[in-house]
């Protein structure tokens, strides 16, 4: 099922709106309003399982059928008694009358000064408010003490319609199912689900020095490692995958690339062929077949970067082209089309979490652009988080990703960091 989408703005128009852009020197935090408005959400979805849901996007909201739970119940195994019988300063006697199990109503009448034995999830019988768990109560054959200053009314019970009511939503379209949100699902009886298209990524490298997995190692050339990592990141959101391999720098070769690409994929991701001084056929065959930006991000690693559209018949898909150096993919990545994938998804996503960390050295950095070093967060003997950077911050070394748990990002006005100061990280959460 699809529904209508607004226009799309070109690339022109986009950059209007924008106070500040300059293509030569884009700060981080306009990159990331450009794609805002450049990425449409996919809007068709579909109807799945619920055991098949987690991962999904939810298509629009859920409200709630019934109420969860359906009837007052107790909470653990015990007596269920009226709070109003509980003596203030001396013990509780209270006589039982039967046994409340889970999965029926008990059908007894229960008096003043009487209880019911009870098991955890048994509705609460008629009148009764509270429960006394059974390792506080003292029990001789029929009768029960319970010593006082133990309980209040309404201890150990739970309520009708406490965790959903009826009518009330229950799931905001947007949510990624989570299994606590399958679970959600499944306690409101509901065996469906709608769920948003996963969109396709299709990604190629690109470059002659470029060697796939199998290949004879030759003197210049390096095997392909940003096919594996941009696929991992792809897949962890839950995109589909259209691997193309690598595509040599041959203009006809890469015409064809990206116009498979675009009949197939929402989007597009490439690596290699952006920077200054490479091979011009990558750039010129993105602007020959779409509407194409190329940057100068102020931000490292990175800088080099292209975004738009590439058309083919009357589909067109977003492009996203990436530096080639390996690390610069990751963060370029994280930093920027991860959420852009994110919209794509129509997944109401948070960016990834940062949190604040103490510097365990000192770090060097020129205002005017964003930062993003790879670090190591712990814990420090006071119990404080701290974060220190995994060495060498070469764009081509990729063991310092492996080693890393976050990325330190210094902003784009912030300069050198002292030891013991705060810096912002951001977290991988799983997805790098």
């Amino acid at each position: 099922m699809t529904t209508p989408m607004s226009p799309k703005l070109s690339l022109d128009e986009i950059a209007e709106r924008l106070q500040g852009y300059d293509p030569q020197a884009l700060s981080a935090q306009l990159v990331n309003d450009f794609l805002a408005q450049l990425v449409q959400p996919v809007r068709e979805h579909e109807i799945v399982p619920l055991m098949q849901a987690h991962g999904r996007i939810l298509a629009q909201d859920v409200v709630s059928p019934i109420s969860v739970p359906a009837h007052d119940n107790s909470a653990m195994d015990g007596y269920a008694l009226r709070g109003s019988d509980l003596l203030a300063n001396e013990p509780t006697t209270l006589k039982s009358v039967g046994t409340a199990f889970a999965g029926a109503a008990w059908q007894g009448h229960v008096q003043s000064g009487e209880c019911v034995r009870i098991m955890t999830g048994a509705i609460m019988p008629a009148g009764l408010d509270t429960v006394a768990p059974q390792e506080l109560v003292q029990v001789n054959g029929e009768t029960l003490q319970i010593p006082p200053g133990l309980l209040k009314t309404g201890d150990n019970r739970r309520l009708l319609g406490e965790d959903l009511m009826a009518g009330q939503p229950a799931l905001q379209g947007g949510t990624r199912l989570s299994p606590a949100a399958c679970g959600l699902l499944a306690s409101l009886g509901l065996p469906t689900v709608p769920v948003w298209r996963r969109p396709k990524v299709a990604y190629f490298s690109t470059g002659d020095e470029i060697l796939s997995l199998g290949e004879a190692p030759r003197e210049g050339a390096v095997y392909d490692s940003n096919r594996y990592t941009v696929a991992g990141m792809v897949q962890a959101l839950g995109c589909e995958l259209i691997d193309m391999g690598v595509v040599r720098d041959e203009p006809a070769a890469l015409e064809q690339a990206f116009k498979e690409a675009a009949a197939q994929a929402d989007a597009i991701i490439t690596s290699g062929g952006v920077s200054v001084g490479e091979a011009d056929y990558t750039k010129a065959m993105m602007k020959k077949l779409g509407d194409v930006a190329f940057w100068r991000i102020a931000m490292r690693p990175g800088r080099p970067m292209a975004v738009g559209r590439i058309r083919q018949g009357d589909r067109s898909a977003v492009l996203f082209g990436l530096p080639g150096n390996p690390v610069a993919v990751m963060v370029t990545f994280a930093a920027f089309v991860r959420p852009a994938l994110q919209q794509l998804m129509g997944w109401r996503a948070p960016a990834l979490p940062m949190l604040k960390a103490k510097s365990t050295e000192a770090l060097r950095k020129k205002p005017g652009r964003t930062e993003y070093q790879r670090g190591i967060v712990s814990t420090n003997a006071l119990g404080e988080l701290q974060v220190s950077i995994t060495g060498n911050q070469g764009s081509g070394v990729l063991s310092s990703m492996v080693q890393a748990n976050g990325l330190i990002v210094l902003g784009h006005a912030q300069g050198n960091v002292a030891v013991g100061d705060a810096v912002d990280v951001m977290m991988f959460d799983g997805h790098l």
